[in-house]
């Protein structure tokens, strides 16, 4: 896709960094920048720095870095001519028409098409509810106690018993039938007739992070199965990685400061429809790293909500590791008297349904008491050990360990020590395991020549001397000089810095990452002070190389006076003469 620099500069112009970081990162002023928990990877410390004035952004703890549209692109897995249309739109900067490779053009048209049907199919199920058809649907969710105002803002639909309800009004609108069977609304028939994925359903559109309708789940009002029916996988939408309601959820969440993860889709509109906001539900499929990853970026802090029943039990027991894994402060609810939170919530309310999420066990005692059990015989208690031992050494905060290490020695009767010995033993395995995968991270730039790199980034309008002083022809780093080159080519073409286009993954990662580190810090801000500081940088850059110079021909002269080269040695004291020459009017 091709679109005309100028539109794409007018649209980072429009775009505030922050604004556009805090819609997925909780972000606190620190000084001159803002910091959070970075949604690149996990961590508990804030490393994560956002620079307004600069308009980038830079993890310190794993190296991301980039502008507003680099950012979009990594987080929600789009291509760049996919953020270009979505800031386009945020900002009202209005797109001429483009072109594109026939390829890539096809694919984003593709998730387009698939997501305006979407779209399209949700408002015609939401229609069909509130008409004369919807009659049962409206009945059965007036008997769960679903306020109208919730059933329209998690726009509720439904569908009636027919065979082709959806596929009638996709032919009658002229919209692609073969679009409907890809987004998985529709099924193909014997010779090559189609018809309804959904049938007898009261239907929950489910909305990805930034709004957009995705996939669908249906509900059966009367006796049959499945009870629920969900979309299969698209090009826009996998299950593993969508959480229900959280687009809805997300400020609650920032808010209250937790997450409440429940199974079902009613779970998640019963709490709601009782007024606890700040909750997500899993999508028929178990909790997986990629929606812990994705809640990560509002808050560490999530309370589990899982039925009574023994599926129930084995999906929190299947999550502990994970919650652990990705360094989230994780406790676990399970209801009394065998209610599952819709229920619970609709015969005991709000007050008694938070006081209990109040309540909620850290992961850590609920493992205790439903995983390691009791241990009554020595057997058992030597698997207790070897399976606790295992499951401590997979906690990374030291304070939590010890507590942890402490209670289960009082819960086995084991030896404390012995179990920190062991404990400690399976954690040093697994970390000299990790230090041999982990690539070490080398970089030998030099300062002098990264920092006149910064300033022809943060002020192009040094660019222009820069070329015209042939100063990179002075740098002793070849990568450097590279990237100086790839500085002035891309102001050239373009007529402006780009931060994504010239520090693009496809740099040096060292290189990179030390680039990010040096821009979001301060620079001098008035030209005077700019002026001076170029000149003086420029003035080392030179020294060093008339240094080297030096040390190159004091070597080469050595050689040639050993080897009695007496062409060569004049050769050299000439060369050595005007390079004195020039280094004099330097100084």
């Amino acid at each position: 896709m091709y679109v005309d620099n100028s539109k794409i500069e007018e649209i980072k112009n429009r775009v505030d960094i922050v604004d556009l970081v805090s819609e997925y990162v909780t972000l606190k002023k620190t000084g001159r920048n803002f910091t959070g928990l970075c949604p690149f990877h996990q961590e508990k410390t804030p490393s994560f720095t956002v620079n307004r004035d600069k308009q980038i952004f830079y993890c310190f703890g794993c190296g991301e870095g980039g502008n507003a549209i680099t950012f979009l692109m990594k987080i929600a897995d789009k291509t760049f001519p996919e953020v270009i249309k979505d800031l386009a739109a945020k900002t009202g900067v209005v797109l001429p028409p483009v072109s594109s490779g026939k390829e890539g053009r096809q694919k984003d048209l593709l998730k387009e098409g698939i997501i305006n049907l979407n779209l399209k199919a949700s408002q015609q199920f939401s229609r069909n509810l509130f008409s004369a058809a919807g009659a049962p649907a409206r009945k059965y969710l007036q008997g769960r106690g679903i306020a109208d105002d919730v059933v329209k803002q998690f726009r509720l639909g439904y569908v009636p018993d027919t065979w082709r309800f959806l596929t009638e009004y996709i032919e009658k609108n002229g919209l692609s039938l073969k679009l409907a069977e890809q987004a998985g609304l529709i099924i193909t028939g014997k010779e090559g007739s189609f018809y309804d994925r959904f049938r007898g359903r009261l239907i929950f559109p489910i909305e990805n992070v930034f709004g957009e309708t995705v996939a669908f789940g249906g509900r059966i009002l009367d006796k049959g199965e499945p009870k629920y029916l969900n979309s299969p996988e698209s090009p826009v939408y996998i299950k593993g990685k969508n959480l229900y309601g959280l687009n809805k959820a997300k400020e609650e969440i920032r808010k209250k400061g937790f997450a409440l993860i429940v199974e079902g889709y009613f779970d998640l509109i019963s709490l709601w429809n009782a007024g606890i906001c700040n909750v997500v539900a899993t999508l028929g499929t178990a909790l997986t790293r990629d929606h812990l990853e994705l809640l990560r970026r509002y808050t560490v802090e999530v309370i589990a909500l899982f039925d009574p029943d023994e599926a129930g039990k084995k999906a929190l027991d299947r999550s502990l590791e994970l919650f652990l894994s990705t360094e989230m402060r994780a406790r676990a609810l399970i209801l009394p008297g065998k209610y599952d939170p819709d229920e619970y919530v609709r015969k005991f309310g709000k007050d008694k349904m938070e006081e209990l999420i109040s309540l909620a066990q850290p992961l850590s005692d609920y493992y205790i008491e439903n995983v390691l059990g009791s241990g009554r015989t020595f057997e058992d208690k030597r698997d207790m050990v070897r399976t606790a031992t295992e499951f401590i050494a997979k906690i990374s905060d030291r304070k939590e360990k010890n507590l942890f290490i402490k209670r289960v020695a009082e819960k086995t009767g084991i030896d404390e020590e012995l179990l920190i010995k062991e404990t400690y033993k399976t954690a040093a395995k697994s970390e000299i395991k990790a230090d041999k995968i982990k690539p070490a991270l080398k970089i030998n730039n030099d300062a002098v020549e990264l920092y006149l790199i910064q300033l022809m980034m943060e002020y192009p309008q040094k660019i222009t001397q820069v070329e015209s002083e042939n100063i990179l022809d002075y740098f002793l780093q070849s990568e450097l000089q590279n990237l100086g080159k790839k500085i002035i080519d891309s102001y050239k073409l373009l007529g402006f810095v780009d931060v994504g286009v010239i520090l693009s993954s496809d740099e040096n990662p060292a290189l990179r990452e030390k680039m990010f580190q040096l821009m979001i810090r301060e620079m001098p801000a008035d030209d005077v002070m700019l002026g001076k500081i170029f000149a003086d940088n420029v003035r080392q850059i030179k020294r060093k190389w008339y240094k080297e110079q030096h040390r190159q021909i004091k070597i080469k002269l050595s050689k040639a006076q050993e080897d009695g080269d007496e062409d060569m040695v004049n050769k050299l004291l000439y060369e050595k003469g005007n390079i004195l020459t020039k280094e004099k009017e330097l100084h």
